[in-house]
C-alpha cells in the first residue's frame, strides 16, 4: 500500500545543544542514537501527560523530530518554549516537506527499482539520503503498519511526481493507494498507539502502555515495540 502522510510535521534541530534539548523534552534516551538512526519517543508535560508521540532522527549535523499532523502547532510552540534555554536552532519544515509511506512485503522490491541506494543496507529504524525516481530525500525504513516498508521525506513540490512514479512501478506488484482508515486497522493489529485515542495529555506514558520506550536502549532497534 502507498499512503499519503504529508500531514505529519517535521522540525529540524541544529546547534551545539540540540541533543540537550531533545533529552529534556523527550522520554527516550536520544544519546543512544547513532547517525542515520531513528527512535520512537514521546514529549510530556511537567505532570507527565503526553503532549505527543514522535520519531527522533539523528543526521550527521542535525536532528529531525517528526510529530503528528494534528499536533504540529501545539508541538512547535512547546519545543520553541523549551528551546529558549538552549543554544539550538529550531526550523519548522512541515509545510516544505512531503511524506509518502510505502508499506508491505513488496515495498522493498518496488522502491529498489527506482533508486540506486542499496535498501538492504538500511536496517529497521535506520535511514539514508538518496534519490527515488529522481526525487532527492530521506529514505527511512520505518512505518506505522507493522509491515516492512519505507517512509520517504521529500520536497513538498515533488510529492505528486514521486507518488505517480511509485504507483506506476508497483502496478505489477499489486500496489494500491491506501488511506488512513486502512492504516488505523493495521496499527491496531500491530498494537501501535494513536495520539488522541490511546495517548493524550491526561495520561502519562506508563498509563498509556509506553513505559517500554525508555528501556529500548541497546542494539540496533530503538523504536516501537
Amino acid at each position: 500500500g502507498l499512503f499519503d502522510v504529508c500531514h505529519m510535521g517535521e522540525f529540524v534541530l541544529k546547534g551545539p545543544e540540540a541533543l540537550d534539548l531533545i533529552q529534556k523534552i523527550t522520554v527516550n534516551d536520544a544519546s543512544k542514537l547513532e547517525v542515520w538512526q531513528a527512535q520512537y519517543s514521546a514529549m510530556c508535560l511537567e505532570n507527565g501527560g503526553i503532549i505527543d508521540d514522535l520519531l527522533v532522527y539523528r543526521g550527521p549535523d542535525h536532528y529531525m523530530l517528526v510529530v503528528n499532523g494534528s499536533n504540529v502547532e501545539k508541538d512547535l510552540a512547546w519545543v520553541l518554549k523549551q528551546a529558549e534555554a538552549f543554544d539550538v536552532e529550531v526550523d519548522d519544515r512541515s509545510e516544505a516537506t512531503a511524506l509518502l509511506a510505502i508499506q508491505g512485503p513488496k515495498a522493498s522490491v518496488i522502491v529498489q527499482g527506482l533508486t540506486d541506494t542499496n535498501l538492504d543496507d538500511i536496517g529497521y529504524y535506520r535511514f539514508a539520503l538518496g534519490s527515488v525516481a529522481g526525487v532527492e530525500g530521506v529514505i527511512s525504513r520505518t512505518g506505522y503498519t507493522g509491515e516492512d516498508g519505507f517512509e520517504l521525506y521529500i520536497p513538498a513540490d515533488r510529492a505528486m511526481e514521486l507518488w505517480d512514479a511509485l504507483m506506476a512501478a508497483g502496478e505489477g506488484e499489486g500496489l494500491i493507494a491506501t488511506g488512513l482508515g486502512c492504516r488505523d486497522s493495521l496499527r491496531l493489529e500491530m498494537g501501535y498507539a494513536l495520539y488522541g485515542n490511546d495517548l493524550d495529555e491526561n495520561h502519562n506514558p506508563l498509563e498509556s502502555g509506553l513505559g517500554w520506550i525508555t528501556k529500548m536502549d541497546k542494539g540496533d532497534f530503538i523504536g516501537r515495540a
